[in-house]
């Protein structure tokens, strides 16, 4: 059966921490152009601790999982990127409480409440040059996918693309969220860091992805 189950979510979320540790720099290089150029900093920060304290997270389900990885990333994570992150994840780990495995419904409804759970928090939606320009595009794949009746894997490689896609787009949005909202249209030709890394972080878990469910 076409699953993610626990096990799979902790090598994705493991996969994804080394993207983001290994993208440190790049990624405060990104933010410095339009930000105050420390995401890289500070989102590499909290996922240090969830690497640090992996033996600690429970894997009583993929929920149980994910609120241990959320409230991490909510205390440790530096800036705006602590509460953001976090929301998204405790809104995945709400969806999944309980789930042993996921098809690709769920994976799609789940990152679906990971989106949802950003803009209550923030407040931000498409077109406003944050990291839910990459997000709702991936989101939105996934589910596309899901009622084609893709496998994970295929959808996983679709939604990589459409997250590096919205990152790219960014470029020709003006800021009206956090700090680079500052600069107004200075912003433009700038793509969003956190956009950016989504992209980059979903081109990396599809790969992972596509090599655990052979």
């Amino acid at each position: 059966m076409d699953v993610l189950t626990v096990k799979h979510i902790e090598i994705i979320i493991e996969t994804m921490t080394d993207i983001i540790i290994e993208n440190e720099v790049p990624f405060c290089q990104l933010d410095s152009a339009a930000g105050d150029g420390d995401f890289g900093m500070s989102l590499a920060k909290g996922f240090r601790e969830v690497k640090a304290r992996s033996g600690e997270l429970s894997r009583e389900s993929i929920g149980h999982f994910l609120k241990d990885v959320g409230m991490i990333i909510t205390e440790y994570c530096g800036g705006a990127s602590g509460p953001i992150w976090g929301s998204a994840f405790r809104s995945a780990a709400k969806y999944s409480a309980g789930a042993a495995a996921l098809d690709l419904n769920g994976i799609a409804e789940m990152l679906n409440c990971a989106v949802e759970g950003i803009q209550k928090r923030g407040g931000a939606k498409l077109g406003d040059k944050t990291l839910l320009d990459a997000l709702i595009p991936a989101a939105q794949s996934l589910r596309i996918s899901a009622n084609s009746g893709l496998s994970i894997s295929e959808a996983s490689k679709l939604a990589a693309v459409s997250a590096v896609q919205g990152g790219e787009k960014t470029r020709s949005y003006v800021a009206s969220k956090g700090r680079a909202s500052y600069l107004g249209e200075r912003s433009l030709n700038y793509p969003d860091a956190g956009a950016v890394a989504i992209g980059v972080i979903f081109t990396g878990i599809s790969k992972k992805i596509e090599d655990i469910l052979k």
